[in-house]
């Protein structure tokens, strides 16, 4: 029994060498020990060929065993033997190298074209390359693409910021020009204008830098345990009035026992899909409702349509993404509410999703463990 015991580890402790001869070092072990074995095959045979053929027919050719040097035959030979092997070696060698140096060059020259802005280039490969090469190419041209997947992000980011905020700053430029130069009065409802559009500023402001935050991974909640039946009630009392100027009747079922979960994300989450339903629903019953199944709180909002197309659901939750709004009553948003209320589901733990309502709208749903991220949430 000891012996046995013994001898499982040391043939562990040979596997991983056995283990380590793949891909690029198995191929050169290999290349090496089949040359190797070729020349001496060959010499070995030759040999046996060389001196047959000059005991048969040139006997006097061959030196006598007590000289030091061969004889000019066999000088020949050993010659032509060593040029063949060299030749083969060096043939074996540009071959392997073609398949290692060929897809390493590709990959530096493309470095280099995308140290100097060239996002589009790709490294090739030929279709004998093996192991670790074959793996850089691979690995180098998914870098390459989502770099350039991230550049188009960007510069798309960078273009849709400045459409969203220049339209709120262009309004307050020329209301208080206007004011500045006494074209306007002085008054209670242009101070008020010039205010929606300052909240509205700061809103898109915030939706954007929790997007942001989610997207960096750094989107952090202070966790508490809450009656989000209440919450949810002081959200739907203030935007009561906005919500039936547009047709929609809020209707609310809500689970009363606390639930884990930072309760302002939560509530920024319930504004945006309210915010949702104003501008896109059509007027009808807009059913609010927050409950606990296996584990899960979930709070979902489901209007009475018109619904989203399909091809249009698998994005919906992409920033920037606008459907068309239900009536003129309302723009159609920032396009960043969705993203939100997504960017606020991760990082509780959880997941934001659409679906189809019983009445033919929309229901979407925010849903998390009801103890928390991870079951054992760390309260603030």
């Amino acid at each position: 029994m000891e012996a046995l015991g013994d001898s499982t580890p040391k043939r562990r402790r040979r596997m991983p060498a056995l283990n380590g001869l793949r891909g690029l070092r198995r191929q050169i072990v290999l290349a090496v020990a089949g040359l190797v074995l070729s020349v001496m095959v060959a010499t070995a045979i030759g040999s046996y060929v060389f001196y047959g053929v000059m005991f048969t027919y040139a006997p006097d050719a061959i030196s006598d065993p007590s000289a030091w040097l061969p004889s000019g035959p066999e000088w020949v030979w050993i010659g032509s033997s060593t040029v063949i092997a060299v030749a083969l070696a060096a043939a074996v060698a540009i071959k392997l190298s073609q398949r290692l140096v060929q897809p390493l060059t590709s990959v530096a020259e493309n470095l280099r074209r995308i140290s100097q802005g060239d996002l589009g280039a790709r490294a090739a490969g030929l279709d004998t390359t093996v192991g670790e090469a074959a793996l850089l190419v691979k690995d180098f041209n998914m870098m390459a693409e989502r770099l350039e997947r991230m550049a188009r992000e960007q510069a798309f980011w960078n273009a849709a910021i400045a459409h969203e905020l220049r339209t709120p700053v262009t309004i307050l430029r020329g209301r208080l020009q206007g004011l500045a130069e006494g074209v306007f009065e002085p008054d209670p409802k242009l101070f008020r204008t010039l205010l929606a559009q300052v909240e509205h500023l700061g809103s898109l402001i915030e939706d954007l830098r929790v997007v942001g935050l989610a997207d960096s991974g750094h989107l952090t909640l202070r966790l508490a345990p809450c009656r989000l039946a209440d919450e949810v009630r002081n959200v739907v009392a203030l935007l009561g009035p906005d919500l039936r100027g547009a047709g929609l009747e809020p209707v609310l079922a809500l689970n009363e026992r606390s639930m884990a979960c930072d309760a302002a994300r939560i509530r920024q989450a319930l504004l945006a899909l309210l915010d949702n339903a104003r501008c896109h629903a059509v007027p009808g019953r807009l059913a609010i409702a927050l409950d606990c199944t296996d584990g899960l709180a979930c709070l979902s909002v489901s209007d009475d349509g018109p619904g989203i197309a399909p091809e249009a659901a698998a994005r919906i939750f992409d920033a920037f993404q606008r459907g068309e709004p239900a009536s003129t009553r309302a723009a159609s948003g920032s396009g960043l509410g969705l993203a939100v209320v997504r960017a606020i589901a991760h990082a509780h733990g959880g997941h934001a999703a659409w679906r189809p309502s019983p009445a033919g709208g929309s229901t979407f749903e925010l849903a998390w463990p009801v103890d928390g991220p991870t079951g054992s949430a760390t309260f603030a």
